[in-house]
């Protein structure tokens, strides 16, 4: 069941939202926004199958029969939600709300696609009614940056079995395996052991592979003496972990670990930086500054970090782009990820997350910092 009180508040907030900018109601269609909204868990999949229509007032849910009966097994009978699976189009079910509710300024969040306002207008239309429909742009992604306390939970466990799978993997990768094989031990073992999803596709990349920041893995035999970039998360109940360690297969050589020096202070001195109100901007730039004083400011070239959530990348963003240049709210969610990628050599990067605080930053992540050298044998 939902955690009625939560999703209550969260109703309260997009209202909020609703009466600050004048909208007699908001129609909504992206599914990590349905998720927030409504609680359902593990009930949304790939689809664009769900529409919601909020009202000052009311707020219902349309879907369809493979999903209906989810929905009203997780919300419960005693949900404010008023669910809906007639079969009718999505544009002609929101008309319908519309003549209902005597609204006349329906706000659509800009997630949704073109095909469906363009259906909306003509579907107003032939029923004669007149609205106006002005587009929202990233509100709602903007009330899910702070956390409440049930995905806090959510969350954190996420992380537990995503931190237990590095322990496990560290006893398992051995030379002569390939990347492929150690993925596939990996997820396997999240699977095993409370995760019902993957937050992507895990990343591990072997010796100079690793100097592609997102390179995927393959069969590259791993081989005594590479540097292994391992980038993953587990998923509970529609919520993410993510997490990137670096090992050495064997004992590390002098420049690998003064290049993994380097990144563990990059990581440990921006997350010791971090606190309500700083911006993406000040953040990322911090890591710039640790990696380029080091003379490796020329292999550091992506964001330093980004929400995590009932997505993997959503707002706030650590990054030197304009969009980074917002002030941090306390109850964001947020990883950091310094990283540095000598080309046909290795790549090395030390990714945590955890909340935003008032004073600071609390780390989820409990795998530690220290450089793990594998045994061989």
């Amino acid at each position: 069941m939902v955690d009625a009180k939560a999703c209550a508040q969260r109703v309260e907030r997009l209202r909020g939202v609703m009466a600050a900018k004048g909208y007699d109601a908001v129609v909504l269609r992206n599914n990590a926004d349905l998720r927030w909204l409504t609680g359902a868990q593990r009930t949304f999949d790939d689809e664009v199958a769900h529409t919601a229509f909020v009202a000052k007032d009311g707020q219902w849910l349309h879907t369809d029969s493979r999903y209906y009966g989810t929905f009203i097994d997780r919300l419960g009978k005693d949900t404010p939600w008023v669910i809906d699976q007639k079969y009718i189009g999505a544009a002609d079910w929101v008309a319908q709300r519309v003549l209902e509710t005597h609204a006349r300024v329906v706000a659509l969040e800009d997630t949704q696609d073109l095909a469906f306002a363009e259906a909306l207008t003509e579907a107003l239309n032939h029923a004669s009614l007149g609205c106006l429909l002005p587009h929202m742009h990233g509100d709602v992604s903007a009330l899910r940056i702070v956390k409440d306390a049930e995905e806090v939970s959510l969350i954190k466990h996420a992380q537990s079995i995503t931190d237990a799978a590095f322990e496990h993997i560290c006893g398992f990768i051995k030379p002569g395996m390939t990347e492929l094989q150690v993925r596939t031990e990996l997820e396997g073992y999240m699977f095993s052991h409370g995760a019902d999803a993957l937050s992507f596709d895990s990343l591990i990349a072997s010796g100079p592979n690793g100097a592609n920041p997102h390179a995927q893995p393959g069969s590259r035999v791993i081989q005594e003496g590479d540097m292994i970039v391992m980038d993953y998360g587990a998923g509970y109940h529609d919520y993410h972990s993510d997490m990137t360690r670096t090992v050495c297969v064997g004992e590390a050589s002098e420049e690998q670990k003064k290049v993994y020096a380097v990144v563990r202070k990059a990581n440990e001195t921006c997350e010791a930086a971090i606190h309500e109100g700083v911006t993406g901007n000040e953040i990322h730039n911090l890591a710039v500054k640790v990696i380029t004083d080091a003379g490796y400011g020329k292999y550091f070239n992506h964001g330093l970090g980004h929400g995590v959530g009932l997505q993997i990348h959503e707002l706030p963003l650590f990054t030197r782009a304009a969009v980074g240049a917002k002030k941090t709210s306390a109850g964001a969610v947020v990883t950091v990820e310094p990283g540095i990628y000598l080309p046909d050599k290795f790549g090395i990067r030390l990714e945590d997350f955890g909340q935003v605080t008032k004073d600071g930053y609390e780390v989820f992540t409990q795998s530690p910092h220290e450089l793990q050298e594998l045994p061989v044998k």
